[in-house]
């Protein structure tokens, strides 16, 4: 992350520079790269607890330092995620636990490695630390199963230097409906509860960005119909590409344009690369063969296999997908900015959770995504809006409404 050109990205990132788009064929991919100020939205932490599935093959994080410095990665988003349990004073203090512990993992990082990596808490704080020479992290959060259920955890949050917050993850909770519901809970709110709707305001309030990435498409509506600042999506793709429930569809993608936000896309496969028309049947048979109740969803209970009948458990189960790529990758960005813009797009990994594809399956392959932009065109300044441009202008809307 040294040299003459990293110099002028941090210079420009230091000042906020926007410099005059050049003609897409006069682009060199790495100068490009170079240049933006590249920020990934959304990274889950790992703990040593954390199932070995969602380590790299290393055994490490794929957002590791070393793989941030390696594919020029700028900023990134760490996200504070619990699952979702029971609504019990057991779970919510379980889950507390949890989040607890994953802050304090974001912060020993930065201990960890003092030279290389400083917390931001704010946009301007971002583009501060790059033109150090560092990597910036913002502390996330996602899923308000573990905010007991009360509205002013958030303040606690907030003091603790979360600066984007979703309300869901997989699994309806007292604040909202998720994108994917447990099995038969279908939409218990009609979108957003009383809670989450009050989460809203008292988000805004905190200058805290919203993010609507596991929301159902009436919790992302009543979301924009009370925010008074721009929302982010974290990590989403294009329903109208791939017809599941995490992706978002052309109504909601015009909506979050209309708010003035941004979808960050990310190369998670299943939500890339449509299953084949006898995929649920495959599935349900790879299951009976392992065991496993084939009438549950994806690999539920095949943690609690033997060792090595999990492993060729899950080899088989991601055999049942076709492989996405970063072509394919590109294409629901390309998508989402010919819909709504190039204004309102940009790049949110989800590593440490099971996402990547070949090409970018880790921090330090992010070049890969720049190479296949400019290969289709985008010019300098679009790239830098995509990388990190657009998600920063949403999060200093976000501190711009908060109430003093």
């Amino acid at each position: 992350m040294t040299g003459p050109a990293h110099t002028a990205k941090l210079l420009l990132a230091t000042l906020g520079v926007l410099t005059i788009a050049a003609p897409a064929s006069a682009l060199d991919a790495a100068n490009a790269h170079r240049h933006a100020l590249t920020l990934d939205s959304h990274v889950d932490v790992l703990l040593p607890t954390t199932n070995a599935r969602y380590f790299a093959p290393d055994g490490k994080s794929f957002s590791e330092v070393s793989k941030l410095k390696a594919g020029g990665v700028d900023a990134l988003v760490y996200a504070v995620a619990v699952s979702t349990g029971p609504r019990s004073d057991e779970g919510y203090q379980a889950a507390r636990a949890e989040a607890d512990e994953k802050l304090a993992a974001i912060r020993k990082i930065a201990a960890d490695n003092p030279r290389d990596v400083a917390i931001a808490y704010s946009a301007d704080d971002v583009r501060k630390i790059v033109g150090q020479g560092k990597i910036a992290i913002l502390i996330g959060f996602q899923n308000a199963y573990s905010l007991k259920p009360d509205v002013a955890e958030f303040d606690r949050l907030q003091k603790a230097g979360v600066r984007v917050a979703g309300l869901t993850h997989a699994g309806n909770n007292a604040f909202a409906d998720s994108s994917r519901p447990q099995q038969g809970a279908g939409e218990e709110h009609g979108g957003l509860s009383d809670l989450g709707k009050a989460s809203v305001g008292r988000l805004n309030d905190l200058g805290v960005l919203i993010d609507v990435s596991q929301l159902t498409p009436k919790g992302v509506a009543q979301t924009l119909a009370l925010t008074r600042a721009p929302v982010v999506a974290t990590h989403s793709d294009a329903r109208a590409l791939v017809d599941v429930t995490r992706n978002l569809s052309d109504a909601e993608l015009d909506a979050i344009k209309t708010n003035g936000g941004v979808v960050q896309v990310v190369p998670f496969n299943s939500y890339l690369k449509a299953q084949p028309a006898d995929y649920a049947q495959r599935l349900k048979a790879l299951r009976g063969q392992y065991g496993l109740d084939p009438d549950k969803a994806g690999y539920a209970g095949a943690d609690d296999l033997p060792a090595e009948k999990k492993e060729a458990f899950f080899v088989a189960y991601r055999a049942l997908s076709p492989q996405a790529t970063v072509k394919d990758y590109v294409d629901h960005l390309d998508y989402i900015a010919k819909r709504i813009g190039t204004d309102h797009v940009g790049i949110g990994s989800d590593f440490n959770h099971g996402s990547g594809v070949p090409g970018f399956a880790d921090e330090s392959e992010a070049p890969n995504v720049t190479r296949e932009l400019v290969a289709r065109g985008y010019t300098q300044a679009q790239i830098d809006q995509i990388w990190g441009g657009n998600f920063l202008r949403v999060l200093k809307a976000a501190e711009v409404a908060a109430k003093p």
